[in-house]
């Protein structure tokens, strides 16, 4: 199992949040290439960029993801606010390895499936969880089926993978809900990356153990509670 530490981007700065709320911002770094910098110097191999503004559609950090690509030159999964083909083309062009789409992939299947086909192995779909419900749209709107139904859905397509948030425990720091991801990975044939309250090397070990193929780290990382080095050292491919 492979971590990769999480640079979300708000404003042109690196945030962490807690919940997926803005109003819950517990971090604000003013440089995300320093950010990103750092991971890749603590020994980490691929990154997970997020622009936020892109997925609440308040504006757009597209640039500051192709330097975070340009300048750490490691694999990232990238996305927020991909919501048609010119995005995804150009979060490709930029050098992103696995593009993430949730909000359209997941309210237009037709979409997906075109897009899927188009860009084989490229798509990573984000099915963003609070209490067992998908929720799109910068985890501000909740749909009307839950994650397992969703990844019954996704099998049949030529996905990179599927990234499972768990919103609820998202920045918490309360430790991981083991029992989900080990029920969800035995739902989809696809790679699943992991996220929400991951808080200690344990929780780490008991995904790997679970068959997660990834796991984002956010807040853990950020606070110190997981001591980056020996994480990059114990979890890196």
């Amino acid at each position: 199992m492979i971590a990769l530490p999480a640079v979300d981007l708000r404003d042109g700065l690196a945030v962490q949040w807690v919940g997926g709320r803005p109003a819950t911002e517990r971090i604000r770094m003013p440089d995300p290439v320093a950010v990103a910098m750092r991971w890749i110097s603590a020994g980490f191999t691929q990154l997970h960029v997020v622009d936020l503004d892109a997925a609440l559609e308040t504006g757009s950090n597209r640039d500051m993801i192709g330097r975070i690509v340009a300048e750490t030159g490691v694999p990232c999964q990238a996305g927020g606010g991909v919501r048609d083909e010119a995005a995804i083309q150009s979060m490709i062009d930029t050098g992103v390895r696995r593009v993430i789409v949730g909000t359209t992939a997941i309210e237009n299947p037709a979409w997906l499936v075109s897009m899927s086909h188009t860009f084989p192995d490229r798509l990573t779909v984000a099915a963003d969880v609070r209490a067992g419900i998908v929720v799109t749209r910068g985890w501000t709107r909740d749909t009307e089926f839950g994650v397992d139904e969703l990844l019954s859905t996704l099998d049949a397509l030529p996905l990179a993978g599927v990234l499972v948030t768990d919103v609820g425990r998202e920045g918490s720091e309360l430790g991981v809900d083991v029992p989900l991801f080990r029920r969800l990975t035995s739902l989809t044939a696809h790679p699943l990356h992991a996220a929400g309250g991951i808080a200690s090397l344990q929780d780490l070990s008991d995904l790997e153990t679970a068959g997660v193929a990834g796991a984002v780290l956010g807040m853990s990382l950020y606070t110190g509670r997981l001591d980056a080095e020996t994480t990059a050292r114990e979890f890196s491919s």
